[in-house]
């Protein structure tokens, strides 16, 4: 199958892709390259040609022959949402369904779109699942929401669109985020051999390893189409739904001489736990191999191989928010987060 992945240069673009090569496919990777600096250990056989090239700038030349699309290339995370909502609305929502139109004019049979168990906000009570209600609380949720919307209201049938909510990514990648809760718990506690939370930790996050996504995503490519098509998922297993100071607990019991505390509650009121039944159930081929355990347990052996420093923790390029006001301080983009020529 060829395919056009979109975000390639990313935490999951830079697993997905190869892992989509070495299964057979023909992959068109495209990039803006916001995160070239953050690269943290050589681990990928395979790399895609990479179209350098903003999502918004797409043309419907690029996207001839093409039969499948992942797409995954947007702002990434709540605190980047905040910095310049309105470019996240740009970019998220109004980029991506463009790029669902004109993956429709152009003939692309299926679309795999990366959304976020983020759009659950607030959810008390029973887990949620798909047919749960909604309630985004931040830019980054909203604009979720409206892409689901506005790409199922495209299908047909020759538009086949998925909807893959993920839960909270964790585990080692190429270019490593340290801004997602279990890989920044576990840096801190490789770099201060504490775990020092400002919250008391009672509130719920489903988690998901980056390599269960990545295998998510080409079962739903490989999938006959009438068990995907126009349908949303949840992406995860329900045994993997931990409050936050688990998974801080998790972290202390994996690095040795790791202390942990807790506060107050916190600022941040987003909680929700999420059921996982309906892609363990329908999805051929999908399950999760792996836990928190077990990523804990991998990145301490990587820390451990490459000799992680702090220096290296901090780096703003394992951290969207210090990534993105970097270049908007260094005036490498503009407002509207378009590259700036040198």
């Amino acid at each position: 199958m060829k395919i056009l992945v979109t975000g390639t240069e990313g935490y999951l673009g830079s697993l997905l892709a190869p892992m989509l090569m070495e299964a057979g496919h023909e992959v068109i990777a495209v990039d803006t390259g916001f995160y070239k600096a953050g690269w943290l250990y050589n681990g990928t056989d395979l790399t895609a040609k990479t179209l350098n090239k903003d999502i918004r700038q797409i043309t419907i030349e690029d996207l001839q022959g093409v039969e499948a699309i992942v797409h995954m290339a947007e702002l990434s995370n709540d605190p980047t949402g905040q910095l310049a909502p309105h470019i996240t609305y740009e970019i998220n929502h109004k980029g991506s369904v463009r790029l669902a139109e004109l993956a429709k004019a152009a003939g692309v049979r299926r679309f795999v779109y990366m959304s976020s168990c983020s759009v659950y906000g607030v959810a008390t009570g029973v887990d949620v699942t798909e047919e749960s209600p909604v309630n985004p609380q931040t830019a980054y949720a909203e604009c979720k929401t409206l892409v689901e919307r506005d790409v199922q209201a495209l299908a047909d049938d020759n538009f086949s669109p998925t909807f893959m909510r993920n839960a909270t990514a964790f585990g080692a990648s190429p270019r490593m985020r340290f801004d997602i809760v279990l890989n920044n718990l576990a840096g801190l506690a490789w770099t201060t051999n504490e775990i020092k939370m400002t919250s008391d930790g009672t509130p719920w996050r489903p988690l998901v390893h980056a390599l269960d996504i990545c295998q998510a995503i080409i079962c739903a490519l490989e999938a006959p189409r009438d068990i995907v098509h126009n349908q949303i998922f949840n992406v995860g297993d329900t045994a993997h739904n931990y409050r936050v100071k688990e998974i801080a607990e998790i972290i202390a019991e994996v690095f040795p001489n790791c202390q942990v505390s807790f506060g107050d509650n916190g600022a941040d009121n987003r909680s929700y736990r999420v059921s996982f039944e309906k892609i363990n159930t329908l999805l051929p081929g999908f399950k999760c191999e792996w836990d928190a355990v077990r990523g804990a347990r991998q990145l301490y052996n990587l820390f451990t191989q490459i000799d992680m420093s702090e220096e290296t923790f901090l780096f703003r390029g394992f951290t969207r928010l210090k990534q993105l006001e970097y270049l908007m301080r260094t005036q490498q983009i503009d407002k509207d987060f378009y590259w700036r020529k040198a």
